[in-house]
């Protein structure tokens, strides 16, 4: 699986840097009305997912374990689908729905991260843990403002891309190790 991950870094890389640009919306235009928001997450979730899926597939073309993958890849695209196809729902719904996709994103993470057990292995077990705990305190606190939640969102979004662009980054170092394709 670490020859997969460090032929593939590209992938990671813009996965972190997709969230990591999420991130900056949401604190550079912190007054977006909550559908705007919505519609961003929702993009940043279906991005998420197909990066995930195409992940997974390439997992399974190495005959390597390839469900954590796939699992976190439909989770990001329904979640993400359900939130474009009801734009118009409750703040609190939006909530739980970001919170339990991070909660069950984190735990597919940390899955990766014990299969993994080399290179980057603590990269994502500090991105499955800032997963888990961003849900976590959304569930127990979900009545904030919406410029609370942007900047929580926003916060969670620029920590975790700067984990995947890190890992992406020190995967990338160990590319002359492989040897040619």
């Amino acid at each position: 699986m670490i020859e997969l991950l460090v032929r593939n870094w590209w992938a990671l890389a813009l996965r972190g840097g997709a969230a990591l640009l999420f991130g900056v919306l949401a604190f550079v235009w912190p007054g977006i009305t909550l559908i705007v928001l919505v519609w961003i997450f929702a993009a940043y979730l279906l991005a998420d997912g197909v990066f995930s899926l195409v992940a997974g597939l390439m997992a399974a073309q190495q005959q390597e374990r390839w469900w954590p993958l796939a699992v976190e890849g439909l989770l990001d695209l329904a979640a993400g689908a359900l939130i474009f196809l009801w734009p118009g729902i409750a703040l609190l719904t939006f909530i739980y729905i970001a919170a339990i996709w991070a909660i069950l994103s984190g735990a597919a993470l940390l899955a990766a991260a014990v299969r993994l057990r080399a290179q980057g292995e603590g990269i994502l077990v500090f991105a499955g843990l800032l997963s888990i705990g961003w849900g976590v305190v959304v569930l127990f606190w979900p009545i904030a403002g919406e410029l609370a939640l942007a900047w929580w969102i926003g916060a969670y979004a620029l920590l975790f891309g700067g984990f995947m662009l890190a890992l992406a980054l020190r995967l990338r170092g160990r590319l002359h190790d492989l040897g040619p394709v």
